[in-house]
């Protein structure tokens, strides 16, 4: 499987964005911050295509979520992760299905640095994110074993 990702900001600033592409057993990271000098904290979704190399088409797509709020006294730090249809857009409609919205086709939890774990058809997808306000945020996915 390899990976083409799409960002959605809902508030704060992408400083190094993401690799465009990840292929099996390559990793990327990011660094996503806080707008100097508001009131927001860094806020958005991210995809990538979920390329089956076997069918050569991508069918699904990998969101993943983050919430770092400004003011702890009334958000937390939040993630989710889980797969989508191929059709759907990084946008704050997604935002809203997964910050929102019961969960259907992907989990979500408040940051405390244990995993959350999403299955899927095909892939299983981990996820982990601390609860600072320098947070860090891991995903994994791993091709699911079909026995």
């Amino acid at each position: 499987n390899k990976y083409v990702r799409l960002l959605h900001l809902v508030s704060g600033l992408c400083q190094i964005p993401l690799p465009t592409k990840l292929g099996p057993s390559e990793c990327g990271s990011a660094l996503f911050s806080k707008t100097g000098g508001t009131a927001r904290g860094s806020v958005g979704v991210f995809t990538y295509d979920l390329y089956d190399t076997a069918a050569d088409r991508a069918d699904k797509k990998i969101a993943v979520l983050f919430s770092v709020p400004f003011d702890y006294g009334l958000y937390s730090n939040w993630c989710a992760t889980g797969v989508f249809d191929g059709e759907t857009n990084s946008d704050s409609a997604l935002y809203d299905k997964m910050y929102r919205t019961p969960e259907r086709g992907f989990v979500r939890g408040k940051a405390d640095g244990y995993d959350l774990t999403h299955t899927d058809i095909n892939v299983t997808i981990k996820s982990s994110m601390t609860n600072f306000s320098v947070a860090t945020l891991k995903v994994e996915v791993h091709n699911k074993v079909i026995e």
